[in-house]
């Protein structure tokens, strides 16, 4: 199995089946696919009814290969795939945590400062930033628990 299929897996684990929370602004989800992005990426039908091959493809083209996450630590690949699926700045914060001039670009430099950190040091400081968004957001006050969860629960993945 590829680091993508685990990660996805994974990811799957977090983000569950089929949501329409009126308080999400994200709307209704499946596979936690937004409507907006299914349908950008040629879905018709009923969100209920999404195919989770259908979500995993769009995991994979849009959040999980543009950031090359087959280049890291599976690990690594993980934390920042389950942000950039949720939500969030993944290459700020991974140009952050890496300690590289921070341009929201992701190339070479920001590649190889990823590579060469260590992994567990690496998830420590992502999910510091991730949690710090976070609570930033309007949206806290309601799903805040879940995130906080989610954070932990994705700790522990990373030290495994």
């Amino acid at each position: 199995m590829s680091s993508f299929d685990d990660a996805f897996d994974a990811l799957i684990g977090n983000e569950g089946g089929y949501s329409d929370n009126p308080a999400d602004p994200g709307g209704e989800t499946m596979w936690g696919v937004t409507a907006r992005v299914a349908r950008a990426c040629g879905y018709a039908g009923a969100m209920k009814d999404l195919p989770r091959d259908t979500a995993k493809h769009i995991a994979k083209t849009l959040y999980w290969s543009p950031l090359y996450l087959d280049s890291f630590d599976p690990r690594v690949a993980f934390q920042i795939f389950d942000a950039n699926y949720n939500g969030g700045h993944p290459v700020i914060w991974m140009q952050g945590c890496a300690k590289v001039p921070v341009d929201g670009l992701i190339g070479p430099q920001t590649i190889a400062a990823v590579q060469a950190m260590d992994p567990l040091r690496f998830i420590l400081r992502w999910n510091s930033l991730r949690l710090r968004y976070f609570t930033s957001l309007r949206t806290w006050p309601t799903f805040g628990k879940g995130w906080a969860n989610r954070i932990a629960d994705n700790l522990k993945k990373g030290a495994e």
